[in-house]
């Protein structure tokens, strides 16, 4: 089991920690700090869907096999914000519910320290292929849409 999050650099740059990783559940940890505050000053709602999102796409992608990483694209992602939450460290806890070799469906679900869920998610995933991903190249216009 590898917990170490450098091969997802954008995870590593908001502060998530992968803490517990086993078949069919991820769990991650974030401690929130003043960058990760909106305007209002409650926890930014796209540091949550990021959360969300990993913990269910990582929960179908453990391996127990030294060196094999597996990965998978979100195909579709519903996120329900239930409660504000401001400070302290939170919890976003991933579970696979069904699914079959290619795709899966998982949902999760982010609590802060005394158990209060501030949001759910559910979402499908299809696995991918191992090979490292090249970057596409934009064709057409400069904003990448084509002609």
């Amino acid at each position: 089991m590898d917990l170490n999050l450098d091969h997802n650099p954008f995870l590593t740059m908001i502060g998530l920690t992968l803490c517990r990783w086993q078949p069919d559940l991820a769990e991650f940890e974030l401690l929130i700090e003043p960058r990760h505050l909106n305007r209002q000053g409650s926890l930014q709602g796209g540091v949550m869907a990021t959360m969300l999102d990993a913990a269910c796409g990582y929960s179908g992608l453990f391996s127990a096999e030294p060196g094999e990483e597996r990965h998978a694209a979100t195909l579709s992602l519903s996120i329900n914000y239930v409660a504000r939450v401001a400070q302290g460290r939170i919890r976003a806890v991933g579970r696979v519910t069904g699914g079959g070799r290619s795709v899966y469906f998982a949902e999760s679900r982010i609590i802060d320290e005394d158990g209060a869920v501030i949001a759910t998610a559910q979402g499908s995933f299809k696995r991918r292929a191992t090979a490292a991903v090249q970057p596409a190249a934009l064709s057409g216009t400069p904003d990448g849409f084509g002609a």
